[in-house]
C-alpha cells in the first residue's frame, strides 16, 4: 500500500494512531502525562497530524482545501501580492510592536478602511486569525448583565471567546431553527428584567455559512424575529456574524451574506477571514468605531500581540485588489456551477434513492429544495453509517480524490462525515468522476450486503487497507 504517494500518505495517517505502551514506560512523568492524553485521541482515531494532503503530494484532485476561488493555485494572488510589495520597496518586514504601542501604521489603517468600505462597514480591525478575532469579540464586547444567544453549531473559537466573556448567561438555540431562536428570546424577555427594560443587551452569535454542514444562516428571519420579540426597545438584540466561509464567495463581488441581504446597518459586528477563499492569513473585525475601540481596550489578544506585519497586510490588500475583478467573479460563478452540477449528478443517479434508503449515502443539502435556492455554498458534507465513513474515505482516496474526513471531536460523536469542497480550478469532468466514484462505492456495498460476486466483509479499498493493517498489527479505522 505504501508504494505510491497516496498509499504512503494514508499509511502514515493510520500508523500515527497506534498506541505504543512500551515507549511510554521509559518516558519522564512530564512526557508520559502528555502521551497519555494524546493516546486518548489515538484510541478514537482522532489524533491530529500536521501533514500534507494527498493533492499536495500526488495527482489527486483537490476537493478538500480552502483555496475555493483558486487564487493560490492559479498564481493570480501571488502576482498581485508581489506587485503590491513592489510599490513599497522600503517596507519593514516586522511590525515591531502591538497596535497600542509601536505596531500601528498608516498602511495598515488604510487597508482596514478600504476593507470596511468594501463591505459597507464603519470601521475594521485586522487581527492575526479568525480564531483570534472571535476570541477578541466575545471576550471584549459582552458586558456584565448581557446575555449571549448562540447557534448550536457555532465555531470552537466563538465558544472559546464566550468562555472568557463577562456575559451573565449563555443560551443555545437549535441550529438554523428560527422558532427555537424565537423561544429563546421570549424566555430571556420573561426572565431578565434588565434586558426587558432595555438596560442590558442580547448578543447573538451566528455564522453566515456553517463549515461542517454547508448550510446558510437564515439571517433575515432571525433579525425579523429579534425586532418582533423586542419591538418596544430598539437595539436590545445585537448580532455578531462570522463570515469566514462566505468571504470572497457569497454575494456580489464576494462581500458576504450581510451585504447580500442589505443588512449592513442591522448587524453590529462582522468577522471576515482571509485564510480561506482569500488564500492569505488573518481576519478583520468590522463594526462601529465604538466596537473597534472596545476591542483595542478590552481584548488581551489585541493589546498584547504584535501587530500585523507589512507583508501580512499586503497579502490581504492584494486579495481585495483582485476580488471585484471579472476574473475572480468568473471563479465565483464557476464554483456555483460546479456545486449545482454535483447535486444534479447525485440526485439524478439511478442508485441515489437506494443509497439513501440503505443509509449508504446521505447528503442533507441534496434532500432539500436545493434547485430553488438562490445560492449554494461550496461545501457538500457526505454522511454514511459507521464504519462506512472510513470505507468511503479509503475508496475515494484510492480513486484519486482528496477529501476531508471529519470525525469527533471536530463534530459530535456519531456525526462523522466526509467534507467535499469545490474550487474554481475543479472541472465538471472531475465532479462527474467524483460522483461516479461515490456510486461505485454504493454499488460495492450493495453487492457486499447481498453476498454477490465476492464474500469480503468490506469493500475492496477497505480490504486493501485492512490487509496492510493486519500485517502491521494495527487496529481501528473500522477494521472488523
Amino acid at each position: 500500500m505504501e508504494a505510491t504517494p497516496i498509499g504512503e500518505n494514508l499509511s502514515f495517517r493510520i500508523r500515527s494512531q497506534k498506541i505504543d505502551a512500551q515507549s511510554r514506560r521509559n518516558q519522564d512523568i512530564f512526557t508520559r502525562n502528555l502521551t497519555e492524553a494524546l493516546d486518548m485521541r489515538r484510541t478514537n482515531q482522532s489524533f491530529f497530524l500536521a501533514l500534507q494532503n494527498t493533492w499536495q503530494v500526488s495527482n489527486a484532485v483537490d476537493f478538500s482545501s480552502n483555496d475555493i476561488l483558486s487564487l493560490g493555485s492559479s498564481g493570480i494572488l501571488r502576482t498581485e501580492f508581489l506587485s503590491e510589495l513592489a510599490k513599497y520597496p522600503d517596507f519593514t518586514p516586522g511590525a515591531c510592536g502591538s497596535r497600542v504601542i509601536d505596531g500601528n501604521s498608516l498602511y495598515l489603517e488604510e487597508t482596514e478602511r478600504r476593507i470596511a468600505d468594501y463591505h459597507g462597514a464603519e470601521t475594521g480591525l485586522v487581527v492575526s486569525s479568525g480564531f483570534e478575532g472571535n476570541v477578541a469579540i466575545w471576550s471584549a464586547i459582552p458586558r456584565l448583565g448581557d446575555v449571549i444567544v448562540y447557534d448550536a453549531l457555532v465555531h470552537a473559537s466563538t465558544r472559546e471567546g464566550m468562555n472568557q466573556s463577562l456575559a451573565m448567561a449563555r443560551k443555545e438555540f437549535t441550529h438554523n431553527n428560527v422558532e427555537s431562536f424565537r423561544s429563546t428570546l421570549l424566555s430571556i424577555a420573561d426572565s431578565q428584567p434588565l434586558i426587558r427594560q432595555g438596560k442590558r443587551c442580547v448578543i447573538v452569535a451566528v455564522e453566515s455559512v456553517y463549515s461542517m454542514d454547508g448550510d446558510i444562516c437564515p439571517l433575515q428571519e432571525l433579525v425579523d424575529v429579534a425586532r418582533e420579540v423586542f419591538s418596544e426597545a430598539k437595539g436590545i438584540v445585537q448580532f455578531v456574524v462570522d463570515e469566514a466561509h462566505s468571504t470572497g464567495i457569497l454575494g456580489k463581488q464576494g462581500k458576504g451574506l450581510v451585504s447580500e441581504l442589505g443588512l449592513e446597518k442591522d448587524i453590529a459586528i462582522r468577522l471576515h477571514t482571509f485564510g480561506k477563499a482569500m488564500c492569505s492569513s488573518g481576519a478583520i473585525v468590522m463594526g462601529s468605531s465604538t466596537v473597534r475601540a472596545a476591542l483595542i481596550n478590552f481584548s488581551k489578544s489585541v493589546i498584547f500581540s504584535t501587530a500585523p506585519s507589512f507583508p501580512f497586510v499586503a497579502a490581504i490588500r492584494a486579495g481585495y485588489n483582485i476580488l471585484p475583478t471579472p476574473e475572480v467573479d468568473q471563479a465565483r460563478s464557476h464554483v456555483q456551477h460546479l456545486t449545482r452540477t454535483f447535486f444534479s449528478f447525485i440526485t439524478s443517479h439511478p442508485l441515489w434513492k437506494t443509497a439513501q434508503d440503505l443509509s449508504i449515502l446521505r447528503i442533507p443539502l441534496a434532500t432539500s429544495d436545493w434547485e430553488a435556492q438562490p445560492f449554494m455554498t461550496h461545501i457538500a458534507p457526505i454522511r454514511t453509517k459507521e464504519p462506512y465513513h472510513y470505507w468511503l474515505f479509503f475508496h475515494l482516496t484510492f480513486a484519486g480524490f482528496s477529501v476531508f474526513p471529519v470525525d469527533y471531536p471536530t463534530v459530535p460523536k456519531g456525526e462523522t462525515r466526509l467534507k467535499i469542497s469545490f474550487h474554481a480550478k475543479n472541472s465538471v469532468e472531475e465532479v462527474k468522476c467524483l460522483v461516479d466514484s461515490l456510486f461505485e462505492f454504493v454499488h460495492e456495498v450493495i453487492e457486499m450486503q447481498e453476498g454477490v460476486e465476492w464474500k469480503n466483509e468490506v469493500p475492496r479499498a477497505a480490504s486493501q487497507v485492512y490487509d496492510w493493517m493486519e500485517k502491521e498489527k494495527l487496529v481501528g479505522f473500522g477494521r472488523p
